[in-house]
């Protein structure tokens, strides 16, 4: 059964088809990026995949006969031991079933995804081969139908929004004819987005936000959705540092994951908004921006220095004119024009007119 048709003409999505038969044409070749977007750069980085982990990386130790690292040592085992019976039983458990087994053990959280995250990297497989789980706080709405694991149906809705899934590897039979997956920061965003009904007014589209920071479950759905359906993939972030650094995770990863990196990141994303430069051209009155703190330029300079950045002379730009404004907006900076500008206005025209860079 096909989705209903409800958004707008076929021709308003002229320069998105443009966009996915250049971004088709760059796999065909073998690239991740249209040509002449991309330059591979140290085995740190490679544009078609993001941010990895290089073969000569800093390592460490953990003894069971140093009072040091005994503890820790320890820990692992006792991780490694329940690892063993989940795989066993072909069961699965998330990270906060696994501190719970113990907690006074383990003491807190981190202690835990710390242990999972280094177990994974020295056994080099995806944190899921171990049948363990992230709980997802990510959300999801739009043209999308897919299969769970135990043959639960899901029919996303362009109305509300359903919870990310938390077996993504176990979900299959993905159905869609959008025509774009946007990517959305800020939870607060993505749910007056919704409010605005600006789902069903673009219909067919998919939206996802990963509520801030991505957790590891809706990255891994963003690349589910890029490798089986092949959607052009945009970014509304806030136009500060904090809003690249969640746009870059998607886009080139984190080092925290890099040796998991070819299952978690896009390199197709653009970013579709806030630009700096939308902020310039709108003329957005300054009472409407906030200025950069020392942090902000610090997180600031730190990414104008990463070697994607050089792959991204568009990105350098929009990042220049922020530093040289001293100024960061929210997206929230818009509702000076109109209080819907963002969806009726902003994105729309964004959308039709390919102003992704």
């Amino acid at each position: 059964m096909a989705f209903a048709p409800m958004g707008p003409e076929p021709s308003f999505f002229q320069a998105l088809d443009q966009h996915r038969a250049s971004l088709l044409a760059a796999l065909r070749t073998g690239g991740g990026e249209p040509a002449g977007v991309g330059t591979r750069l140290a085995s740190r980085f490679e544009d078609s995949v993001g941010l990895q982990m290089i073969s000569h990386c800093t390592t460490k130790k953990i003894k069971s006969d140093s009072l040091k690292s005994v503890k820790n040592f320890a820990l692992i085992l006792k991780i490694l031991s329940m690892i063993y019976k989940l795989v066993q039983s072909d069961t699965y458990a998330t990270k906060r079933d696994i501190y719970y087994t113990d907690s006074q053990l383990f003491g807190n959280q981190t202690t835990v995804d710390s242990i999972i995250n280094d177990i994974s990297c020295m056994l080099k497989v995806p944190r899921r081969c171990l049948h363990i789980l992230s709980t997802s706080k990510g959300l999801i709405a739009g043209n999308l139908r897919y299969m769970e694991e135990d043959g639960t149906k899901v029919h996303c809705s362009c109305a509300t929004a359903v919870a990310v899934p938390s077996n993504i590897q176990g979900i299959w039979n993905l159905i869609t004819d959008a025509k774009f997956l946007l990517i959305v920061e800020k939870d607060a965003t993505f749910q007056r987005l919704l409010d605005d009904n600006f789902c069903s007014r673009m219909s067919p589209c998919i939206m996802v936000t990963g509520k801030g920071v991505p957790d590891l479950n809706t990255r891994l759905l963003v690349r589910k959705l890029w490798d089986t359906c092949h959607v052009p993939t945009v970014a509304l972030v806030d136009a500060d540092p904090h809003g690249i650094e969640i746009m870059c995770i998607y886009k080139y990863g984190s080092m925290s994951m890099s040796f998991e990196a070819h299952n978690l990141t896009v390199p197709a994303v653009r970013w579709l908004g806030l630009l700096p430069s939308d902020v310039k051209r709108l003329n957005i009155p300054k009472d409407n921006l906030i200025p950069l703190t020392k942090r902000d330029q610090m997180k600031l300079d730190s990414i104008l220095k990463r070697p994607y950045v050089t792959c991204q002379p568009c990105w350098r730009k929009e990042m220049e004119i922020m530093a040289d404004s001293k100024m960061k907006a929210e997206i929230q900076a818009l509702t000076f024009l109109s209080s819907d500008y963002l969806s009726r206005v902003y994105l729309p025209n964004k959308l039709k007119f390919g102003g992704w860079i």
